[in-house]
C-alpha cells in the first residue's frame, strides 16, 4: 500500500476530544498490518506470555493519544512524536494483555488497568516490571548450571554413526487404541510425520513404515512406497484412522471415542521417531529404540518418586474444554506426559529458589510462558517454519492425534523451550521497556514504500507500579494493575480522562477455562503471595462472558457503567470491535446504552492478520475492527438518522480504505455498517430486538451489494437497504 494521509473532520461543536472526529485510519491500518505479522517482535511487551485477542498496540497508540487530544488535533502529525501528558488518567477495564496500559504510559499518562482473570492480571505485572538484564542472565545462568543438565538428560538419544549421545529436538508421538480384539492401533491418518512447510519447492519428507516403525525418506505425496528397513510395501497416504473411525487389519471400522480407555484414563500413546541435532549443527530423523525407551521409563520411575511442585487441578467441564475432557484428559497434570510433568517439575523447582521475589517472577512469567509449547496437545507444524505449533493454536483444547513432544530446556535450533523463549520473549520484552519503538514505513521521491524501520517516539517505559489509587493520583506518572471485578472499582467518581479497552465478544473464546492451564501451574506456588491466585481456578462470577446475548449485554453494561461513573464529563470510552451477526451488535448497542453512553464516532481500523484463527474457517474473514467512541449522553450530539446516512458512510468508507490497498470483504462492510447504524440509532433507546431489526437489514444488504459487485451486476454503491 502507498501512503494515502486521512485529513481531519469536521469537529462537532460538542466535541471535547480528537478522537470524536479525527483518526487516521488509513495510515494506522497500514502500520498495523505490519505490525501484526511479527507482533511479538513489534510489540513484545504485549506476549511475554500467552494471552488471546491480544489487539494492535500502533492502533491502541492512536485511540489513546486522540482520546488524550483537544479536538482538531493531527492524530497522524502527532502519532511518532515524544509525548508527556503528565497528569491525564487512562483506564482499561478489560486489561488482557496490558495494551492500553502501555500504549498510555508510553504517552507519558498514568494508566490504570484491571481484569477479572488473576493470569492476566500476573502477566500484566510482570511485562512492567523493570528487572535488569543483568539479573535476569545471572539468574538464567544459575538454573542453567543447576537444573538443565538434569533436564537435558532426558532428551539425549544414541547417534547411530558415532554411537555419541546427542540432543533431541523433538519426539513424534502418536496416540494408539485397542479394538475388543486386542488389536492396538495407531491414529495416523497418513504415514508422513514429517514435511515441509511448502511441500511443492521442497519435496522430502519423513516416513514411518507401519509394519516395523522404521523411518526413512521420500517424497511428500509419494502412495506406493517399500520399506528399506523389513520390505513392507505400503501406501504413506494412507493410515487407519480417518475422520472420527479407525480401520482394524481385518477391515472392520470403530468409532474412535468408543475405543478410549473404559477405566477414564486419557488414551495411550506410543512414541515412535525423533529429531535429534548432531553435534556439527544437522538434524537428523530417527526411529525410537530400545535405550530410548529406557530413557522414557526411568523419567517415569523417577517422577514417581520426586516431591515436585506439579498441578493437582481438574479440568472444569466449559465449551473449549468439553472436548479434552470427552477424551479423559479430566485434571491439567493429563495434559503432559510423564518426562515433560519431571522436568517441567524440576525447573519449576528450582526457579524457586531465587531468593530476589522481582526476579524469581519474572522467571516464573518465563516457565508458565513455556508450557504453552510442551504438552501433548501440540503438534508439528512442519520443516521451514517454527516446528512446534501450540496448543491454543484451535482456540478450543482439541486433543491431539499426533503430539509433538518437546524438549523443555532447548538448544540453539529449538522452537517454544524455556532457553529460546528467556530471549525472545522475556528480553526481548524488557529490552522494549528500556527502548519503547513504532513501526515507520519509508518511501522513495514517488511516493511509494520502500521498506519499513523502528522508530523511538517514547521515553523509557519507567512509570512506577502503585497499589492504590491514592498513590496514583499524588504521582506524575504511574501504573495501577487491578485484579477484580471492573464493575466495581476502587477508583472515585470523575477521575479518569480516558477509558480506552477491549471487551470479550459474546460467542468466542472463554478466557478462564483456557487460562485455567496457566493456573493450575501458578496457583499453588503464588496463592500465598497473591489473594487473587488462592482460588480453585481461573474464572470468577463476574466475568463478561456468555453465549446468550442479552446476558451478555447486562454483564458489559455493569462494566460500562462503572467505567461511566469514574470517567471525567468530557473524557470518552473507546474500544474495539467486530462481529459478524447483528446480535453481537444489538448486545454492544444495549450495553452501551444501558451504561449511560452514546456512540458519537466510530472509525475503521485494520484488526490483525485475515488468516489468524478462528477466522480461517469464516467464509468472510474480518479484517476490520471498528473503533467505537462514545460519551456519556447528556454531553452526545444526538444526530438523526437522516444526516447519518448509513449506507453512504458503509461505500464511502469501503472505497476509501480499498483505494488504500486495503482488501474489503462483505464481513468489513457490515462491521463499518454496523457501527455506523449505532451512531445513527443512538439517541433512540431502542430495545434490543429492535435494533438487531435494523443491524440484520444492513447486514443483509451489505452482503447483497457484495455479491452484486463481485458479479458486476452494480457498481460499488450500497443497493437499497
Amino acid at each position: 500500500m502507498n501512503a494515502a494521509p486521512d485529513k481531519i473532520g469536521h469537529v462537532p461543536a460538542t466535541a471535547a476530544t480528537a478522537l470524536e472526529s479525527d483518526f487516521p485510519q488509513i495510515e494506522i491500518s497500514q502500520i498495523a498490518e505490519q505490525e501484526s505479522w511479527r507482533k511479538e517482535i513489534n510489540r513484545p511487551i504485549y506476549h511475554i506470555h500467552k494471552w488471546w485477542a491480544t489487539r494492535l498496540g500502533s492502533v491502541f497508540r492512536g485511540i489513546t493519544l486522540g482520546a488524550l487530544s483537544q479536538p482538531g488535533t493531527d492524530t497522524w502529525e502527532q502519532f511518532y512524536k515524544t509525548h508527556d501528558l503528565a497528569g491525564k488518567v487512562v483506564l482499561d477495564p478489560f486489561m488482557g494483555s496490558g495494551t492500553t496500559l502501555g500504549e498510555a504510559v508510553k504517552l507519558g499518562a498514568k494508566a490504570v488497568g484491571c481484569d477479572i482473570n488473576p493470569v492476566s492480571t500476573f502477566l500484566v505485572r510482570q511485562a512492567f516490571t523493570p528487572v535488569s538484564e543483568a539479573e535476569l542472565r545471572a539468574a538464567f545462568k544459575r538454573l542453567e548450571r543447576d537444573v538443565a543438565p538434569e533436564i537435558r538428560r532426558y532428551y539425549q538419544t544414541r547417534d547411530p554413526q558415532t554411537g555419541e549421545l546427542i540432543q533431541v529436538l523433538y519426539y513424534f508421538w502418536v496416540k494408539t487404541v485397542t479394538t475388543p480384539e486386542g488389536e492396538v492401533i495407531p491414529l495416523l491418518s497418513r504415514y508422513v510425520f514429517s514435511q515441509d512447510a511448502y511441500p511443492k519447492k521442497k519435496p522430502r519428507a519423513q516416513i514411518v513404515c507401519p509394519d516395523c516403525w522404521g523411518v526413512q525418506e521420500d517424497r511428500y505425496d509419494a502412495t506406493d512406497l517399500r520399506c528399506q528397513h523389513c520390505g513392507n510395501q505400503f501406501n504413506p497416504q494412507k493410515g487407519p484412522a480417518a475422520g472420527q473411525y479407525v480401520t482394524a487389519e481385518s477391515g472392520q471400522r470403530y468409532r474412535i471415542k468408543e475405543l478410549l480407555p473404559k477405566d477414564g484414563s486419557p488414551p495411550s500413546h506410543r512414541m515412535y521417531a525423533m529429531m535429534a541435532l548432531r553435534a556439527d549443527g544437522s538434524k537428523v530423523y530417527l526411529p525410537v529404540r530400545d535405550e530410548d525407551l529406557a530413557l522414557y521409563e526411568e523419567a517415569q520411575v523417577r517422577l514417581s518418586r520426586e516431591a515436585l511442585p506439579l498441578p493437582e487441578a481438574s479440568v472444569r467441564p466449559g465449551h473449549n474444554t468439553d472436548q479434552a475432557r470427552g477424551y479423559n484428559y479430566t485434571h491439567w497434570r493429563d495434559f503432559f506426559n510423564a518426562r515433560q510433568l519431571l522436568c517441567l517439575g524440576l525447573l519449576l523447582r528450582e526457579i524457586l529458589t531465587i531468593d530476589d521475589l522481582a526476579v524469581q517472577e519474572q522467571m516464573l512469567c518465563l516457565f508458565s510462558s513455556t508450557l504453552e509449547f510442551n504438552n501433548l496437545f501440540c503438534s508439528f507444524k512442519g520443516e521451514g517454519t517454527g516446528a512446534v505449533r501450540h496448543m491454543f493454536s484451535n482456540h478450543i483444547l482439541k486433543p491431539e492425534r499426533t503430539p509433538l513432544e518437546n524438549s523443555v530446556w532447548g538448544t540453539e535450533k529449538s522452537s517454544g523451550t524455556f532457553s529460546t523463549l528467556f530471549e525472545s520473549r522475556l528480553l526481548r520484552a524488557k529490552r522494549y521497556l528500556d527502548e519503547p519503538f513504532e513501526i515507520a514505513f519509508e518511501y522513495d521521491q514517488d511516493g511509494n514504500r520502500k521498506g519499513s524501520r523502528k522508530t523511538v517516539a517514547s521515553h523509557s517505559i519507567r512509570a512506577r507500579r502503585v497499589e492504590t489509587w491514592d498513590e496514583l493520583d499524588t504521582a506524575d506518572h504511574g501504573l495501577l494493575i487491578l485484579n477484580g471485578d471492573s464493575s466495581r472499582l476502587p477508583v472515585p467518581a470523575g477521575s479518569v480522562d480516558a477509558v480506552v479497552t477491549d471487551p470479550p465478544y459474546f460467542d468466542f473464546v472463554h478466557y478462564s477455562e483456557l487460562s485455567d492451564f496457566f493456573f493450575a501451574w501458578l496457583s499453588p506456588v503464588l496463592r500465598h503471595r497473591y489473594p487473587w491466585m488462592a482460588r480453585e481456578d481461573s474464572s470468577d462470577q463476574g466475568e463478561v462472558q456468555h453465549k446468550d446475548p442479552r446476558v451478555f449485554a447486562r454483564q458489559l453494561a455493569a462494566v460500562f457503567t462503572e467505567s461511566c461513573r469514574v470517567l471525567k464529563d468530557d473524557g470518552v470510552l473507546a474500544f474495539s470491535f467486530h462481529h459478524s451477526r447483528a446480535e453481537g451488535w444489538a448486545a454492544i448497542y444495549e450495553a452501551i446504552s444501558e451504561a449511560g453512553l452514546a456512540v458519537v464516532a466510530a472509525h475503521p481500523v485494520h484488526a490483525e492478520l485475515r488468516g489468524a484463527s478462528p477466522k480461517t474457517a469464516a467464509k468472510d474473514p474480518i479484517s476490520l475492527d471498528a473503533i467505537l467512541v462514545c460519551r456519556k449522553k447528556a454531553f452526545a450530539l444526538h444526530r438523526s438518522s437522516a444526516i447519518q446516512d448509513v449506507r453512504q458512510s458503509v461505500d464511502a468508507l469501503s472505497s476509501r480504505l480499498q483505494a488504500a490497498g486495503l482488501r474489503i470483504s462483505a464481513g468489513d462492510r457490515f462491521v463499518i455498517g454496523a457501527a455506523q447504524t449505532l451512531i445513527a440509532r443512538a439517541a433512540d433507546d431502542l430495545g434490543f430486538d429492535e435494533i438487531k431489526e435494523h443491524l440484520e437489514t444492513i447486514r443483509l444488504g451489505v452482503r447483497a451489494t457484495a455479491r452484486e459487485v463481485e458479479s458486476g451486476v452494480v457498481d460499488v454503491h450500497l443497493a437499497t437497504v
